[in-house]
């Protein structure tokens, strides 16, 4: 019989795999905004049809059906609490990316896409890795991933705009996000707000 250390020690490997798979693609959205500045409606349309492909994809699983290299990586990317059910966090990120460059322009859009590919991704892995004082009432969200979602959305915003006060004010806005319950949602809510928060505050 395998001891219950050995299945939790596995259980742990698992997780943070899959928690590097997941955050990768949260990274990869970074280069997002350099290549709207190329091809901006191409961009966009590729984006629109990668969702609407993922949403047959998740639909035809949920059926039993798959779509081979789709369906395995969601699964690959998929948490405990996705198990049986419509993964929902690739929609929320490409929706979140769309949606903050469709309201957004130029810098404001940039540094709204970089909060959530860098602070997010960041500050849960982080969190999965370091984390050991969690906030109480934020469904487990840690002190180092908070403030790893701080430094990486001071670094990603001030590397845009070079203000030290703006980004310290985007930074904190940004952790005080990320530390709401939202689930999936923050990948949508994170863009969005601090996109928003840049356009008021950028001259």
């Amino acid at each position: 019989m395998i001891p219950d250390s050995r299945i939790a020690h596995a259980q742990y490997k698992n997780s943070i795999k899959k928690e590097f798979f997941r955050k990768s693609i949260h990274l990869c959205s970074a280069l997002i905004p350099t290549l709207l500045a190329y091809a901006y409606w191409q961009m966009l349309a590729c984006l629109i049809i990668v969702l609407c492909i993922y949403v047959v994809s998740e639909l035809l699983r949920m059926r039993g059906k798959q779509i081979p290299v789709i369906a395995h990586v969601t699964e690959a990317a998929s948490r405990k609490r996705d198990e049986n059910r419509f993964v929902l966090g690739p929609v929320t990120l490409v929706l979140g990316v769309l949606v903050t460059a469709l309201i957004w322009k130029g810098d404001a859009a940039r540094i709204g896409i970089y909060a959530l590919a860098f602070g997010d991704g960041l500050a849960s892995l982080a969190g999965k890795l370091f984390g050991r004082m969690t906030i109480p009432f934020t469904r487990g969200k840690t002190v180092i991933g908070s403030l790893m979602c701080f430094v990486a959305v001071f670094c990603s915003a001030y590397a845009v705009c070079k203000d030290v006060w703006i980004t310290l004010i985007l930074a904190s806005v940004a952790m005080l996000v990320e530390l709401m319950p939202l689930k999936d949602f923050d990948n949508l809510v994170i863009p969005v707000v601090i996109g928003a928060l840049a356009s008021a505050l950028l001259p």
